[in-house]
């Protein structure tokens, strides 16, 4: 009897979700195409067909943003309605304590949490990386050939490579450099680096593992340069590292299996990676922050109706949700200024969402 109606919350939990699912992520691809057509379709010539895929690249980003409050709007709806047709009532007269129906929904949040890491993450990711490419692509139309020099940084622990090219492009997934100048420094032993020779290239390709320099002039400290058709020189980066750093992309953009990777590389460049630490530590407790909204969710819900205030107190359960968002992000600012711990800057809100959700239920409960 019990296992029966921990199901029937559980789906009526997940149905609330959906359909809060369904209405943030309607309000946020209106106000997408909105701004789209605002930023983009007065400078471009572009059809509705072409915004609207623009918007369906550039939306799961930034719903992925908000499914904490698909959780706590969807869960609270729910637990409303089982309050309002006293569903609820009938479970607690029947001896069922709100542990039983309301931990079924927080492991289903959970579950949902590490799936949004593991898969949803990436894949908007890659949207969102389509949607730079192809934006940027009906914006040149419109701002013409406008000549942009690139910079890239790779480096190892012993040698660091500043690279800096007149032009670049992508051929058959290939990253091609064009007007290279490459300045290679060694690391001495005190770990500064000190400089060692500058390559000149017409043409750079990135190949798995190296750089194919083609029409190159060598010149080391203090000796005469020496010209060569080709030449080979190892790089850390690849295809999809190198177009990272070519579009500045925040850690946000980076996808979480690819984070390990661009600390790495980033540490390596002689760069701070606290902001792809701190994203990676974020992403890590996804999965508790979606555990946390949905507890919050029923702990602001179980209140009797016969008792009143349930409508108030729902609503101080949405307010709460903007409380954890803004916190979040000032606690990630801190953590970005090195004020506070990564660890704790990422950790802090969902700890803090999850303990509330935690205290209020067992005051509404236990008493």
């Amino acid at each position: 009897m019990n296992s029966r109606i921990e199901r029937y919350v559980l789906v009526r939990t997940l149905l609330g979700v959906g359909m809060a699912l369904a209405v943030i992520s309607s309000m946020i691809l209106l106000i997408q195409f909105v701004n789209l057509s605002r930023k983009i379709g007065v400078r471009a010539d572009v059809s509705a067909a072409d915004l609207l895929g623009l918007t369906l690249l550039s939306s799961p980003s930034l719903i992925q943003i908000l499914l904490p409050f698909v959780f706590l709007f969807g869960g609270i709806s729910a637990y409303v309605g089982l309050n309002r047709r006293s569903e609820l009532i009938a479970m607690r007269a029947a001896g069922v304590s709100a542990w039983r129906f309301i931990m079924p929904s927080a492991a289903a949040a959970f579950v949902v949490g590490v799936l949004t890491v593991l898969v949803i993450n990436p894949i908007s990711s890659q949207l969102n990386a389509r949607f730079e490419a192809d934006q940027a692509k009906i914006m040149s139309n419109y701002l013409g050939d406008i000549p942009k020099d690139v910079w890239l940084r790779q480096g190892d622990e012993h040698t660091q490579m500043v690279i800096h090219a007149k032009s670049r492009d992508m051929v058959q997934g290939d990253v091609r450099l064009r007007g290279v100048s490459l300045f290679v420094y060694q690391k001495n032993r005190f770990g500064q680096p000190e400089f060692k020779r500058r390559l000149e290239a017409a043409e750079a390709v990135l190949r798995p593992g190296f750089w194919q320099l083609k029409d190159v002039r060598e010149a080391s400290a203090g000796e005469s340069s020496v010209q060569s058709d080709s030449l080979s020189i190892r790089s850390t980066l690849d295809s999809e590292a190198a177009v990272e750093r070519f579009s500045s992309a925040p850690p946000d953009a980076v996808a979480f299996w690819r984070l390990p990777a661009a600390i790495k590389q980033t540490e390596d460049s002689g760069f701070s990676a606290a902001g792809y630490r701190l994203r990676f530590q974020q992403l890590l407790a996804t999965p508790v922050m979606f555990a946390a909204m949905a507890i919050l969710a029923a702990a602001f819900s179980l209140r009797l109706v016969r008792l009143g205030g349930l409508a108030g107190l729902a609503g101080a359960g949405f307010a709460l949700g903007f409380v954890v968002f803004f916190f979040n992000q000032f606690s990630g600012a801190l953590g970005r200024a090195d004020i506070i711990p990564l660890f704790a800057a990422a950790w802090a809100p969902a700890a803090v969402a999850l303990l509330s959700g935690l205290t209020l239920l067992c005051y509404t409960e236990d008493g």
